[in-house]
């Protein structure tokens, strides 16, 4: 299948040397096509009218051009919002719920609409669903992201379509941040996704916000989303949704680590998941690294929650992007109450999160010891314990050894 060439330049905010978006678009797309397991995410937006429920008629035409991937021999698991918003009416509500435990109720409410609404639109084409709630905690635990990612893959090897949502109703944490782009990362992670579609109200990344400038460009492809890439992103833009593009951009960023191409589109539009699969660029497509990190790295980088952050000096970020260990002496400032075990984020002089890892002391010994060498960790806490603080065997690299020279987006002059 041929792939349309598109015109395009480069943006001034783009290095020299930043790859040609032809060059990187054809394979990417090529690759984009080929997947066979995939998730679709779908947001409370694109679900609801609001006020009124569901969008019945919306989701039973998505289901269609899901169904039809399917039997291509594709796999699909959808990540779905729309709990809260299916619930609210109801509870007898006008508008979505402020208050908690109102959250909490219209969770509860809305997700056997929302499961049944999904089951029978697939059951009409003689397919069923299953249902799967996961909460931080289900993907933060290794024996439980490993039980949720057994689950996940033996339901897609009975042909089911597993639908996942947060668990709205007992975890505050979900609610508050209403995350499912990030989530839908993870659930890429745990099922070894080839593909990750954001469905959304907008059509892709822009170089501003077109909501309010009319002259805002939109950019096809990212190759790596850098710091510059992520000041691209505006707020939360749904009345109905608490995702904004930030959380996409987090979401492509958490994709890339585990190998898997992401595209953002507009879920508005005609056939908006099937366009994916004909050959024509649509949205933005975000490229996965080149090199991804091996399964129990992707879990520290992706589902590990942070419990703090070690600034380090610029010779400890050399010896990192060069596979070493963390040593002590190369931490300038700890912040944060995290015990050994936990994960927390290591930063460069600049405040830049340059990766994640599990520290082998808790904050309070790292206070202590940091800028000393592992010699005097017995004289210092009064017993000799590793001499990294962090292994690098539980070391993730987040960022690209340089964040501006990684920078690979194009605009689409068209």
């Amino acid at each position: 299948m041929m792939i349309r060439t598109m015109k395009t330049r480069m943006k001034g905010w783009n290095v020299s040397g930043c790859p040609d978006l032809n060059a990187l678009s054809e394979p990417a797309w090529r690759k984009v096509c080929a997947a066979r397991t995939l998730v679709v995410k779908i947001g409370s937006n694109l679900l609801t009218t609001p006020g009124n429920g569901l969008n019945r008629d919306w989701i039973a035409a998505r289901a269609l051009e899901m169904v039809q991937l399917i039997r291509q021999g594709r796999r699909v698991v959808i990540v779905t919002s729309g709990a809260v918003a299916a619930g609210y009416p109801r509870l007898g509500l006008s508008a979505r719920p402020k208050l908690l435990r109102e959250k909490q109720a219209a969770a509860s409410a809305g997700q056997a609409v929302l499961m049944g609404c999904y089951e029978s639109v697939f059951a009409a084409h003689g397919i069923h669903t299953a249902q799967v709630l996961l909460t931080r905690d289900d993907v933060e635990n290794r024996r439980r992201y490993l039980n949720a990612r057994d689950t996940l893959k033996t339901l897609l090897g009975f042909g089911l379509v597993p639908i996942v949502n947060e668990n709205d109703t007992v975890r505050v944490e979900q609610i508050k941040f209403g995350d499912n782009d990030t989530l839908s990362a993870n659930v890429a992670d745990l099922v070894d996704a080839e593909l990750l579609i954001l469905l959304s109200d907008v059509d892709g990344l822009f170089d501003a916000d077109p909501r309010n400038n009319p002259h805002a460009r939109p950019i096809p492809l990212v190759a790596k989303v850098t710091a510059e890439v992520e000041k691209l992103a505006g707020g939360s833009g749904s009345a109905v949704g608490l995702g904004g593009m930030i959380t996409k951009l987090q979401a492509a960023k958490m994709a890339s680590l585990s190998g898997c191409p992401m595209v953002l589109t507009n879920g508005f539009s005609e056939h908006p998941i099937l366009t994916v699969f004909s050959g024509q660029p649509v949205g933005t497509l975000f490229l996965p690294a080149s090199s991804p990190l091996n399964a129990h790295k992707r879990w520290l980088a992706n589902s590990r929650l942070s419990r703090g952050e070690l600034t380090l000096d610029a010779g400890a970020i050399t010896a990192l992007r060069k596979g070493k260990s963390l040593l002590a002496r190369g931490i300038i400032a700890v912040d944060g109450d995290f015990d050994r075990g936990d994960a927390v984020f290591c930063l460069d002089p600049d405040g830049v999160r340059v990766a994640k890892g599990q520290v082998n002391y808790p904050a309070a010994d790292i206070r202590r010891i940091a800028g000393r060498h592992s010699d005097d960790f017995e004289a210092i806490l009064g017993f000799l314990g590793d001499p990294e603080i962090i292994h690098r065997d539980h070391m993730a690299m987040i960022t690209p050894s340089n964040p501006k020279a990684a920078d690979s987006v194009a605009q689409d002059d068209s």
